[in-house]
């Protein structure tokens, strides 16, 4: 019997196969992806999305903060009048 070759060619593993072997060359890479490496991924993506969740918390604060002022102002406008 004959093995049937892959009709699907992966190119993107292909194309940056030489770039996911673990840490080869680290030594040249930058801070972050040193950090990255030396702690779990999952720690990483925690970290990025809590900020993103704090900015979001912090916009939407800053919104009604914002809105709160308008309405005052709406208040105060209609009570000259």
């Amino acid at each position: 019997m004959h093995e049937t070759e892959p009709t699907t060619v992966d190119t993107l593993t292909q194309a940056y196969a030489d770039r996911w072997e673990g840490t080869a060359g680290l030594e040249e890479a930058s801070f972050l992806m040193k950090w990255m490496s030396s702690n779990d991924l999952i720690f990483v993506v925690l970290g990025v999305s809590l900020i993103i969740w704090f900015v979001l918390l912090w916009f939407i604060i800053r919104v009604d903060k914002k809105v709160s002022k308008l309405e005052e102002s709406i208040k105060e406008t209609e009570n000259e009048a």
